[in-house]
C-alpha cells in the first residue's frame, strides 16, 4: 500500500528573519516556524512587559533589563535565519512543502537590519544594567545621575 503525504505549509526564509529581529521579544518567529513550547516564549515576554510597565520608569526596571536576553536572542536568530543558506532553511523548514526559497537582497536587508538595530539595543541594554550594579555596589554614591 502506498501513502503519500501532502505538502506541508511553506515558510519564508526572510518572513522569519523579520519575525525574530522585530518581535523575537515575544517569540512570534517561534509561531510562525511551528516550534514546540513557543507560548512558553510568548508568555515570558508579555509577562514581563506587564511587569515592567509596574515600574515608574519602565525601561529602566528589572523585569525589563531581563528582557534583554530573548530581545538578543531574535536578533541573533534573526541574523542567523537571513545569512543560512536557503537549501539549509528549507531542509529544516520546509522539508514537505515542494517548494524552495529564493530570497537574495531581502535576506540580506534583514542581515543588516538586525546588526544595526540588535548591536544598540544590546549597548542599550548593556549599559542599563552596569548602571544598575554600579548602583547597588555604591560606586556611584554621591553622584548625580
Amino acid at each position: 500500500m502506498m501513502t503519500t503525504t501532502s505538502p506541508s505549509y511553506h515558510r519564508s526564509k526572510v518572513a522569519a528573519a523579520w519575525l525574530a529581529s522585530l518581535f523575537g521579544v515575544i517569540g512570534a518567529h517561534w509561531w510562525y516556524l511551528g516550534r514546540p513550547r513557543a507560548w512558553a516564549i510568548t508568555a515570558f515576554g508579555v509577562l514581563m512587559l506587564a511587569l515592567s510597565r509596574l515600574y515608574p520608569v519602565w525601561w529602566d526596571s528589572p523585569p525589563f533589563l531581563i528582557l534583554i536576553i530573548p530581545i538578543t536572542a531574535g536578533f541573533i536568530e534573526s541574523l542567523v535565519f537571513a545569512l543560512k543558506t536557503d537549501e539549509w532553511f528549507d531542509a529544516r523548514y520546509n522539508p514537505r512543502s515542494g517548494r524552495c526559497n529564493q530570497t537574495g537582497w531581502s535576506a540580506v536587508f534583514a542581515a543588516i537590519f538586525s546588526t544595526l538595530v540588535g548591536a544598540a539595543v544590546l549597548t542599550f541594554g548593556i549599559a542599563l544594567i552596569v548602571l544598575h550594579v554600579y548602583k547597588a555596589l555604591g560606586w556611584l554614591d554621591g553622584l548625580v545621575i
